[in-house]
């Protein structure tokens, strides 16, 4: 039995999103939120996750504050301020709510999601 490989879409540069801030995107017809964070020891990771917060109905998760809780980096949504671990999607505050993630990486200066 064979694996599929991921098909890699461009999105972005990598200049287009600040050092510890998220940037929306539209990727398969979903808003997605790409956020670029630099750890306590200097090193850069890409997160990606749905866009769209499920208290506020909103697609706002872009616009919120990153930070790390308890070892988790998170996004607080910028209008309830539940967070949301950025590798699994998962809400901190209720356990049983989470967003959706997807595979993100840096080829050269492009950001690319997986389908």
């Amino acid at each position: 039995m064979s694996i599929p490989q991921q098909q890699w879409f461009d999105i972005c540069t990598i200049d287009d999103i600040l050092p510890s801030m998220g940037r929306c995107a539209l990727f398969n017809e979903q808003q997605v939120a790409i956020f670029r964070i630099i750890d306590k020891h200097g090193q850069e990771q890409l997160y990606a996750i749905d866009n769209y917060c499920p208290f506020s109905h909103s697609n706002t998760l872009s616009r919120g504050l990153t930070g790390s809780i308890a070892n988790k980096v998170v996004v607080a949504s910028p209008l309830y301020k539940q967070h949301f671990e950025l590798t699994t999607g998962l809400c901190l505050e209720d356990g049983d709510v989470s967003v959706k993630t997807y595979p993100v990486r840096l080829n050269g200066t492009t950001v690319q999601l997986a389908a």
